[in-house]
């Protein structure tokens, strides 16, 4: 169990209870906090399916404009640069 250095008594507290109590400090409880957890989630899986219907619909136009004798072949990836 953590120890906090502001209790010399000796009185333990468990981590989950310190992450409780820091939150409130911030001005969040844990229901707010489940809250923007659950919209981040979802906003996470919504860009990716966003990013895998974008692939489909690109491997679709490839396919329609590779004609039969390219064999659906894929492109090489572009190289960026990020700075």
């Amino acid at each position: 169990m953590a120890k906090t250095d502001e209790e010399p008594r000796g009185r333990s507290l468990k981590a989950c209870c310190l992450v409780s109590e820091m939150l409130e400090e911030m001005g969040l409880d844990s229901r707010k906090a489940r809250e923007i957890r659950r919209q981040t989630l979802v906003g996470l899986v919504t860009f990716c399916q966003w990013q895998l219907a974008r692939i489909d619909e690109s491997e679709a136009r490839a396919n329609e404009n590779a004609g039969p004798s390219a064999g659906g072949t894929r492109r090489k990836g572009r190289r960026v640069r990020v700075v």
